[in-house]
């Protein structure tokens, strides 16, 4: 089990896809027609086997609309975490009554996604792939846009005013993973979910993706010549980066 796709969302998408693309010089691979099913446009960019999306109110009264109203500007948006056993993922949704906002199965892809108000910080979506190692949502050919500075996921800082509680939810929905109690972070085989106190006053949301990259140094000094550094950290739509 692991973090297989981070999720932003904006007013705008392509110029957020151009800043991000600006610093860490990757490919978008996709722009997923089926998005529109919820008001969306989006941006599909592999980061390594991984994937940075990013996501676009097209429509009024959009869930994404509603987000971005909340939370006074672009952030962080989903988690979406690839599991081995769907079932079991599910039996586990049930079982702690967390509601389902929507759902799919086909034999190449399952996913359901969680209630953001009863999970908090962001919409948490559990997938199942066939086989495990393709990722429908990129699009056939994501592996020939593998380009760029970023080579894999780290982790996803989520804040919250009682980040105790969120991380306690998380951790129940998400069955038997190990879990680093005093820093309130669950630790998925590859990657890892940390809880933190509200300290920008923005409310609950993902605060900071981290990310993996080839010269940490190097990308940090190009995001300052660009600009993108923010209380000395590299901040784009309204998103931390750690880099790693």
């Amino acid at each position: 089990m692991d973090i297989r796709q981070i999720v932003m969302v904006s007013e705008l998408r392509d110029p957020i896809v151009q800043e991000l693309s600006n610093l860490f010089e990757f490919e978008v691979a996709f722009n997923d027609p089926g998005v529109s099913h919820f008001g969306l446009e989006n941006a599909v960019i592999p980061i390594g086997t991984d994937f940075l999306e990013v996501v676009s109110p097209v429509e009024d009264n959009t869930t994404a609309g509603r987000f971005l109203k909340k939370r006074k500007g672009d952030g962080g948006y989903m988690v979406i975490i690839q599991v081995d056993d769907f079932d079991l993922s599910k039996s586990l949704v049930k079982e702690n009554g967390i509601g389902v906002v929507w759902e799919t199965d086909l034999p190449e892809a399952k996913a359901v996604h969680l209630h953001p108000k009863e999970m908090g910080g962001a919409i948490l979506s559990l997938d199942w792939m066939n086989p495990k190692e393709s990722w429908k949502w990129a699009g056939p050919d994501w592996k020939n846009h593998i380009a760029g500075h970023i080579k894999a996921i780290d982790g996803v800082e989520i804040q919250s005013s009682d980040p105790e509680a969120m991380f306690k939810s998380w951790y129940k929905v998400l069955g038997d993973v190990s879990t680093d109690s005093e820093n309130r972070s669950i630790l998925l085989d590859n990657t890892w979910l940390r809880f933190v106190e509200d300290l920008d006053g923005r409310g609950a949301g993902v605060s900071a993706f981290s990310v993996k990259v080839d010269e940490p140094k190097a990308t940090i000094d190009k995001a300052r010549n660009l600009g993108f550094i923010y209380d000395g950290e590299i901040m784009i739509g309204g998103v931390k980066f750690y880099l790693v």
